[in-house]
């Protein structure tokens, strides 16, 4: 399930173990921020919805980083995959604040959306997600990233189902939690399948298939209790659910902390 939510991951900045933005006496209003800055995140955008692998990696350092283990020659390779498969994706990159962290360094936040399409013999894909990130910025080149929120869904059919999905986006070590997709139309006689699967953050088997086995929901929805792992993590959380007309896989990135 965690196809669907490379769309941001694989292009989004980040700092890490640093001191959150919002909490920093230094932060600045996005619009005051520096003319290397806007231009490196206009650029790193327009890079990205043009599919130019060589460009967009010039502004990660070979050195680059992540909270999701990936490193630059990881990220070059996903990207390029990803792009394979979703060869019209778009990318629209907002900077939300910043902090100067020294000569030519900032802390950014940042929030990316993403669109693409993928075309299947027998389907069509359509992918959108939505990833907030903190970056550090370092001599004009990214150096590390840490994903703080992230949805992701892929959608395919005439008419594919409606979902209000609740679940928590921060978990504490060994909580439990309660993980809730309803289907927003009335059943009205027609069959609904679904599954919900949870699985690592990493930056390793991002497009190998994962077995699955659905099951049929007579009540309108997927309700699961799950226990949140007992050390710091983060974990994909995905809901799939098929009906005769439509698929929908969505996907939230949790924190455990």
């Amino acid at each position: 399930m965690a196809t669907a939510a490379l769309g941001t991951v694989a292009l989004n900045l980040g700092t890490g173990a640093i001191v959150p933005v919002a909490q920093a006496n230094t932060t600045v209003v996005a619009q005051a921020a520096p003319a290397e800055v806007q231009q490196l995140l206009s650029e790193l955008e327009a890079a990205a919805s043009d599919r130019n692998l060589d460009a967009v990696m010039a502004f990660y350092s070979e050195s680059f980083s992540s909270d999701t283990g990936f490193d630059y020659g990881q990220l070059r390779q996903t990207l390029e995959t990803l792009w394979q498969r979703y060869p019209d994706i778009a990318y629209d990159i907002e900077l939300l604040s910043w902090q100067a962290d020294g000569p030519g360094r900032y802390l950014l936040e940042t929030r990316t959306t993403v669109t693409g399409t993928q075309t299947r013999p027998d389907r069509t894909l359509t992918l959108t997600a939505d990833t907030t990130s903190r970056q550090r910025f370092e001599a004009g080149q990214i150096a590390y990233q840490e994903i703080l929120s992230e949805t992701s869904r892929l959608v395919t059919g005439t008419n594919p189902p409606t979902l209000q999905v609740q679940l928590p986006e921060t978990l504490t070590p060994g909580q439990t939690y309660s993980f809730d997709t309803i289907v927003v139309e009335p059943l009205e006689e027609r069959s609904l399948m679904g599954v919900a699967v949870e699985e690592g953050v990493t930056a390793t088997d991002f497009f190998e298939p994962r077995p699955v086995v659905f099951d049929l929901l007579s009540s309108g929805g997927l309700y699961k209790v799950g226990t949140a792992p007992a050390e710091p993590d983060s974990r994909w959380v995905s809901t799939v659910v098929i009906r005769e007309d439509g698929m929908v896989v969505e996907t939230r990135r949790v924190r455990v902390e």
